[in-house]
């Protein structure tokens, strides 16, 4: 077994002996406060706001202190096993990083895509990629390392276009395919409308569509000599309303692993399963999309019922290691981080991400150990309680 996330906390101490304190913050509201300082007003915004009054957003987060641990005492939990097993791959623990689609942009040499990757290879937690990103899919996937990643589908308008994007994706090493269903259009942005900023109207983290064959072919002129013709027919063909008639084309793709993301309705799941998929991801993209729903949290339950043994990855409202805890005992298989990860990149960079996984990691770990939960297999529902505060 490889020594334990926790031990994160006694390089900390014992650097401390030394003078070196942690050049990057070790709780999420001080790392948030910090990456708005780093980051420019327009990403900023736009990684950190959400749809309407964000609502949801702040609900996704509030959810999980509705919920408190069980502890379990002479259970010697010396010894933590966090490893999952996912598609045929054993990752080192549940962790993984959500999707985010200006991540790029989100690092001080603009390739946070790169950047993501590559502390992925260095942390073992597994990158899911973005369709919009500054640099190619290929470029991403060849700086994982040893650690499997995912590339998240949106899916355009051009059937063929999808093939390309998804076929790409396979021959770059991918390890599954997360088609992304509640993005065909954007949602209510009050931060965004109020800068008439979007990133990809202004050509930004468009690589994967501008370098790919099928989409110049659509193009009467090539992009070097008309890219704002390129970004109007990214923008026209950006997203397709998906129906239930689409899902066997979907399936026909790939014979990767296919994960469908933003189903929260357990009928949804029932039919998403009966349709073929590999894996159900339980998310609200973290309530940039639509306001006023159910914090995805309080979905996840009646998911994991639905999907029958099948994956089922969460996100939105992660900031803390005891999140991912709480989210593993109400049934993920894995946990999702987004805008945390997203900060620690815009602070520092590859080591700025690492920072905050290993801290997510060392606090679900320690939280295990001093809560009585050896493995995963440990955490269940009667884990734990409905806490009234």
């Amino acid at each position: 077994m490889s020594q334990p996330f926790g031990n994160y906390q006694n390089e900390i101490y014992f650097n401390g002996l030394s003078g070196v304190q942690p050049p990057y913050p070790m709780v999420f509201a001080e790392l948030a406060e910090r990456a708005e300082a780093a980051l420019p007003p327009g990403i900023w915004s736009y990684v950190a706001g959400g749809a309407g009054d964000e609502h949801t957003q702040r609900a996704n987060v509030a959810a999980f202190a509705r919920w408190g641990l069980m502890p379990r005492m002479f259970v010697g939990a010396s010894q933590r096993d966090l490893t999952v097993e996912l598609f045929g791959h054993t990752y080192a623990s549940p962790l993984f990083m959500s999707p985010i689609g200006v991540i790029g942009l989100c690092a001080q040499d603009g390739h946070g895509d790169l950047a993501t990757a590559q502390a992925a290879a260095r942390t073992g937690v597994p990158m899911v990629a973005s369709t919009l990103s500054v640099d190619p899919l290929e470029d991403v996937a060849a700086s994982f390392g040893d650690t499997p990643g995912f590339f998240q589908l949106y899916t355009p308008t051009d059937r063929e276009v999808a093939e390309s994007l998804v076929h790409r994706a396979e021959k770059a090493g991918y390890a599954g395919i997360v088609v992304t269903l509640d993005t065909w259009v954007t949602g209510w942005r009050p931060r965004d409308l109020r800068t008439a900023n979007f990133p990809q109207l202004r050509g930004h983290c468009l690589a994967n569509y501008l370098d790919d064959p099928v989409f110049k072919s659509r193009l009467a002129k090539p992009v070097e000599d008309d890219p704002q013709g390129a970004i109007l027919h990214w923008a026209l063909s950006f997203g397709n309303p998906l129906t239930w008639d689409d899902l066997p084309w979907l399936r026909s793709l790939t014979s990767l692993p296919l994960l469908v993301k933003g189903i929260c309705h357990p009928d949804d799941v029932r039919r998403a399963a009966d349709g073929g998929v590999d894996g159900i991801y339980c998310s609200n993209h973290g309530g940039r999309q639509a306001n006023g729903g159910l914090p995805a949290l309080d979905c996840l339950p009646g998911v994991v019922e639905a999907a029958n043994g099948l994956p089922v990855l969460f996100d939105s409202g992660v900031r803390s290691g005891v999140d991912v805890v709480k989210a593993l005992a109400l049934g993920a298989t894995a946990v999702g981080v987004g805008r945390p990860y997203a900060y620690g990149l815009a602070l520092g960079g590859v080591d700025g991400i690492v920072h905050v996984l290993r801290s997510l990691l060392a606090e679900a770990d320690l939280t295990m150990a001093v809560d009585g939960y050896p493995t995963i297999a440990d955490l269940t529902p009667d884990t734990v309680r409905a806490v009234a505060y």
